[in-house]
């Protein structure tokens, strides 16, 4: 554990695109995908997908005895911030030693069903404004809010008062999304659930079943498809995890209904179908998932990209998948690891290189809870 690998999980974590381009390698040079690089018709170097198979070993266990964990935000020193759902509360992990300081609650937290404390990340300026960020679920709606984090204050006390950024996003006990992350534009993209009412997810009006983009202080992001909207992609049932390549493109975990769960490369405008569509089964109107599950293999949750694949968090099927890309597309059947080992997987982040955060979450009131339950697992990935 270093600070230097903890400032690569930030830059990876912290990062977002605004479309299906931008960042490539230049020629001949290395790519950030970690696949190698090999010459296009064109004699332009693309990324060399990775091998079909990949491993993961269990490096440590970082912490155990967390409550309902949900959100994870890596700290430039090594330390992890991690939400409570249910108790409402941030979390500080030491990275080296596992020791567990709470720094603070988030007041005005509805904890119910799906809904509570969710998503967290680091401001893309926290060097300097030590803003952290939060997805939560409030009496009324979904909201994101910012907070100053002063670590000089006593424990439990460091968070300062929510400035709510954007609010109105629909509630229910089930369906309320809740991963936000910034990224290389500077960017704050928030993935919604269209709470249990499905019509929401096609209607461009509503915040419910999208991915938003917002500017940091929560309005709609300069280039968005549809004017004056933070909408930037619609037709979503319950978006979960959020992650970029390192050709920056954006890519998105989804729980499905009774048949299909997804992971979607996501493209600005783009309708996903819900609910007229579930799977690869929907019209040629609507943009098809690259990869497909069976809800009982995944209910997907978080969403990470390390080593040229993405990394994909299942609560239900109880594994971690990973899904090696050739650009926008698989380049190989997903592979899945630590299968029923942990329980239920709720989060993957990046912690640079070829290693990963993994967060259980068995006391979430669908699982099993055992001794240690919940924990934080370092990856080694390949």
């Amino acid at each position: 554990m270093t600070a230097v690998l903890a400032a690569a999980a930030l830059l990876l974590t912290a990062g977002c695109s605004t479309g299906d381009g931008g960042g490539a390698s230049a020629a001949g040079e290395p790519s950030a995908t970690g696949g190698g690089t090999r010459a296009s018709a064109s004699g332009k170097a693309t990324a060399t997908p990775p091998p079909a198979k990949g491993s993961v070993k269990v490096v440590r266990t970082v912490t155990e005895g967390l409550k309902s964990p949900w959100g994870l935000a890596p700290l430039p020193d090594g330390d992890l911030l991690v939400s409570s759902r249910d108790e409402g509360t941030i979390t500080r992990v030491d990275g080296d030693s596992g020791k567990k300081t709470e720094v603070g609650s988030v007041p005005g937290v509805s904890a119910s069903g799906e809904g509570g404390l969710l998503g967290i990340a680091l401001s893309p300026s926290y060097a300097t404004d030590r803003m952290v960020y939060a997805y939560f679920t409030t009496a009324s709606d979904n909201r994101v809010a910012r907070m100053a984090y002063d670590e000089k204050k006593p424990s439990g006390e460091q968070l300062g008062a929510p400035d709510t950024v954007f609010k109105g996003i629909p509630k229910g006990v089930i369906h309320n999304g809740g991963r936000i992350a910034f990224g290389p534009d500077g960017m704050l993209y928030a993935g919604t659930g269209e709470s249990g009412d499905r019509g929401l997810a096609q209607d461009k009006d509503s915040l419910g079943g999208k991915i938003l983009r917002l500017t940091p202080d929560g309005e709609p992001a300069p280039g968005n498809p549809f004017a004056d909207s933070p909408v930037y992609s619609y037709g979503h049932r319950n978006v979960q995890g959020l992650a970029w390549d390192g050709e920056q493109r954006l890519f998105a975990s989804e729980f499905g209904q009774d048949t299909w769960d997804e992971l979607n490369h996501v493209k600005p405008g783009d309708n996903y179908g819900w609910p007229e569509a579930e799977g690869k089964e929907g019209g040629s109107q609507f943009h098809r998932p690259l990869a497909q599950w069976r809800t009982s293999e995944a209910s997907p949750s978080g969403l990470a990209y390390a080593e040229g694949s993405l990394w994909m968090a299942g609560l239900r099927g109880e594994r971690l998948w990973r899904i090696p890309l050739d650009g926008t597309k698989a380049s190989a059947d997903p592979q899945a690891f630590l299968e029923g080992r942990y329980g239920r997987l709720r989060t993957v982040a990046a912690a640079g290189g070829d290693r990963l955060w993994l967060v259980t979450s068995e006391t979430d009131g669908r699982g099993e809870p055992g001794a240690g339950d919940d924990r934080i697992l370092e990856l080694k990935v390949g």
